[in-house]
């Protein structure tokens, strides 16, 4: 009996030594950064790490994956997501039943991994409950870098507030559920800007989202307004600046972009009616243009949209165009998003943005794009980055073990990654293989 035990110890031994290592065999390695593939290499996964990249690595005690000669790139990053936002804003702030937006954003994530996204960047919505239970292992998904709640005026983007409370004599402030449940922060004046900012990154926030511009979905905002004072921004950077980490800004109009350039906003998310002069500071000042080519190439209907929502759309899509190509003319640094939302269908979407961009990019540029240049756009949190024990959206030693398997070169034809059900073979995140259908 004792001889039995030590046999099936040594056994037991042996396999979780073995699912601690994984050796992908004989691919062809797209790196995150540079266009020439590595050709013919191995990739040894070690815990949640690469640990070799090279020829004919031994394969003792490993398990061992055939490649096939097949395309291995970084798993996905999606640089504006609202993994929360599953079903229409009002019903999800004020008549949801608790848990019936966690229960939806937990389907949404696991659907996101599926489709080969293994980092996300959620700018804005209570999203750390299930960063944490991913994060635990409880559920599958993404990586989650948390904005918290959306950080508005009053009028702005973030005030749900319906308009009939306001009007009546019985409305009693703000504190309504839009602020219990974690998905908005009012806040007027420096002050209340200085204090909401410390309350959202009290609450474990990677990175601070304002909003600086009338918006589509926005209740009370027409999407030419501007939002925010210069003095109210600059309040915002500098506690976000204590806490070592940046702040990014939803900002359509000219104006809004400017202002968050001129208080020291890192990113600025969609930015379509931005002229040359101003995408000119963007590149002068480093500044990220986080804008979404799928999220203008549809009809309202298709967009979920309707009412005052579907008009605002429509004059958003008017301008997207000369949007994105004074952006690529200037060469601002891009980052990879899709601000998809509204519902589980839409967010299913997803994997289009590859093919919208295509328009405007080449299959290179828009891999390094949803890889190294998010991660790098990542790494702008700085100390309140939760995932810095290595890179992310590259293929080198010590990088995080999130890989794919792609069924022919994206390279050469990015629209492979449209179709993530038919043509990732192996996804993996954090060493962990979440999908392997290698012939």
């Amino acid at each position: 009996m004792k001889n039995l035990f030590i046999l099936m110890c040594l056994i037991l031994s042996t396999q979780l030594f073995a699912q601690d290592r994984i050796l992908i065999k004989n691919v062809n390695v797209f790196d995150g950064k540079n266009e020439k593939l590595k050709e013919g290499v191995d990739v040894l996964v070690q815990g949640n790490k690469i640990h070799q990249i090279g020829k004919n690595i031994s394969a003792d005690s490993c398990e061992v994956i055939d490649g096939q000669g097949k395309v291995l790139i970084p798993g996905l990053t999606d640089s504006h997501t609202h993994i929360m936002w599953n079903d229409d804003i009002e019903y999800l702030v004020y008549g949801a039943p608790e848990g019936y937006s966690g229960v939806l954003a937990a389907v949404n994530a696991r659907e996101m991994l599926m489709r080969g996204f293994t980092t996300i960047r959620d700018v804005g919505g209570p999203s750390f409950g299930l960063k944490h239970l991913i994060d635990e292992g409880v559920t599958p998904g993404p990586r989650i870098l948390p904005s918290g709640a959306f950080l508005s005026q009053t009028s702005g983007h973030g005030d749900y507030d319906p308009k009939e409370w306001y009007l009546s004599p019985h409305f009693t402030g703000q504190i309504d559920k839009a602020y219990l449940r974690g998905w908005t922060i009012i806040a007027d004046g420096v002050a209340e800007t200085q204090k909401a900012t410390r309350d959202i990154l009290r609450g474990g926030a990677a990175q601070i989202k304002a909003f600086g511009s009338g918006s589509i979905t926005g209740a009370h905002d027409p999407i030419d307004v501007t939002e925010y004072t210069i003095e109210e921004l600059e309040t915002i950077v500098k506690e976000t600046d204590k806490w070592g980490t940046y702040a990014t800004i939803h900002a359509y109009s000219n104006e809004g972009v400017q202002n968050a350039i001129n208080a020291g906003f890192q990113c600025v998310e969609h930015g379509l009616f931005a002229t040359e002069e101003t995408f000119q500071m963007m590149k002068d000042h480093d500044v990220f243009f986080s804008t979404q080519f799928l999220a203008f190439g549809l009809t309202p209907e298709q967009a979920g949209l309707k009412g005052e929502a579907a008009k605002k759309y429509l004059v958003a899509q008017a301008g997207a165009e000369a949007g994105y190509e004074r952006a690529k003319k200037i060469g601002v640094k891009m980052s990879w998003g899709t601000d998809a939302l509204g519902s589980l269908d839409i967010q299913r979407m997803q994997s289009l943005e590859f093919t919208a961009r295509s328009k405007y990019f080449t299959g290179y540029e828009i891999l390094v794009q949803a890889t190294s240049n998010n991660a790098e756009l990542f790494e702008r949190s700085g100390e309140r980055h939760p995932y810095k024990e290595g890179p992310l959206g590259v293929v080198e030693k010590g990088a995080y073990a999130d890989l794919l398997i792609v069924e022919g070169n994206p390279l050469e034809d990015i629209k492979l990654l449209s179709n993530p059900e038919k043509n990732l073979l192996l996804i993996m995140k954090d060493g962990k293989v979440f999908k392997n259908i290698l012939p």
